[in-house]
């Protein structure tokens, strides 16, 4: 019976030793693409301009998929997205400056969504530990977007990139200290008392 007991133990301690080192590493990529964000902020942001154009095509692609999936309502209306969504891909593509200003408003939007989320999901998790990690990764998202907002139009050539990449890396951080709070937990846990060898 203990055999089993201890087998069980053992699996349930693999598993969160797993979940915290997923939790530790998946931080540390998302802290070291910030600062790479960080130290080119001009090339994360026509990057970041680049990718939305890619995906807007995909997104195209899809509509026009879905354009020949139903009746004629359906064609017309998922006919007027691809192109849309074609248009404004192809654009980004094609000059993807064009689309720094955009992004730059969308990023802005972003944050202040990311900002409230992990605010509001740090205080459901009050009383654990690294929980005001993530009420600070929030509070930061705010204040970057309330940057963003402020130099806008003047700021879009850098703060794009950058703003981006100190969000990411202060999310990466704040997700390590949360895996390093789990980690400790996890030890405190995982130290029941010692039966003697001798002992039934």
């Amino acid at each position: 019976m203990s055999t089993e007991v201890q087998s069980g133990g053992e699996i349930v301690s693999d598993t969160t030793k797993r979940s915290w080192r997923a939790s530790m590493g998946a931080g540390a990529i998302i802290a070291v693409i910030g600062v790479l964000a960080i130290l080119a902020p001009f090339a994360a942001g026509v990057s970041l301009s680049i990718l939305l154009g890619a995906l807007l095509v995909v997104g195209a692609l899809v509509h026009v998929a879905h354009a020949f999936s139903g009746g004629w309502r359906r064609f017309f209306v998922q006919g007027v997205l691809a192109v849309i969504y074609a248009v404004a891909g192809i654009s980004l593509l094609a000059n993807p400056l064009i689309g720094l200003t955009t992004l730059t408003i969308l990023l802005a939007a972003f944050l202040v969504v990311d900002g409230v989320l992990e605010i509001v999901m740090a205080f459901q998790s009050r009383g654990d530990r690294g929980w005001g990690a993530l009420v600070v990764s929030g509070i930061c998202a705010l204040i970057i977007a309330a940057i963003i907002w402020v130099g806008w139009p003047a700021t879009a050539a850098w703060a794009l990139g950058l703003l981006f990449g100190v969000n990411l890396l202060i999310t990466g951080i704040s997700m390590m200290f949360m895996a390093q709070g789990t980690r400790t937990e996890t030890r405190e846990g995982a130290s029941p008392e010692t039966e003697p060898r001798g002992a039934a």
